[in-house]
């Protein structure tokens, strides 16, 4: 389980070549934090530092791992960041958010609060908010625990980070039908 201000952004895989190369499995949407001096913590806490990364083949080198035995004690560590170098790393474009800001916002359709987003799934045709429906329309209308609305402008209207609030419409409609 990751800490709540750490952010999982790829797994190490295999070592690449003798000089202490590995593959790196991205999971992130900003392949371009992966530059020199960019700062990782992996899942063993340990801190890695990239000396280069090669964007073609997806292959990384961290200063002081300098041959292939001691790449080797990486395989499969799972590589983080925290959320003040992610959003200094990350450029992002109008109307794009961090998945760690939306995630804990209210989902409000006509001032009615549907739910809070838990997390978001990403499926091969699209992100897709999880969300956990107010108690009070789960007691009141039998409504399901959770549901999931499509990330895409025809249901989305707002999204004030501050506030922590995504104001939404037809999204009701899913929920009844969920």
């Amino acid at each position: 389980m990751q800490p709540k201000d750490k952010i999982f952004v790829a797994k190490l895989g295999k070592t690449v070549g003798l000089k202490g190369q590995l593959k790196l499995h991205i999971d992130s949407d900003f392949p371009e934090q992966f530059k020199k001096n960019a700062q990782f913590i992996t899942n063993k806490n340990q801190t890695l530092i990239v000396e280069s990364f090669n964007k073609n083949n997806n292959v990384i080198k961290f200063f002081d791992i300098d041959d292939i035995n001691s790449a080797k004690k990486y395989i499969n560590q799972e590589l983080f960041s925290d959320i003040q170098n992610t959003k200094k790393l990350c450029k992002l474009d109008k109307n794009q958010y961090f998945w760690f800001d939306l995630i804990d916002s209210f989902v409000v359709e006509d001032d009615q609060v549907l739910g809070q987003i838990k997390d978001i799934q990403r499926y091969p045709l699209g992100d897709y908010f999880e969300i956990a429906t107010n108690e009070k329309l789960i007691n009141e209308q039998s409504l399901p625990k959770i549901f999931l609305l499509p990330y895409l402008d025809s249901y989305i209207l707002d999204v004030d980070i501050p506030n922590k609030t995504i104001k939404v419409q037809n999204a009701f409609d899913i929920l009844k039908a969920s």
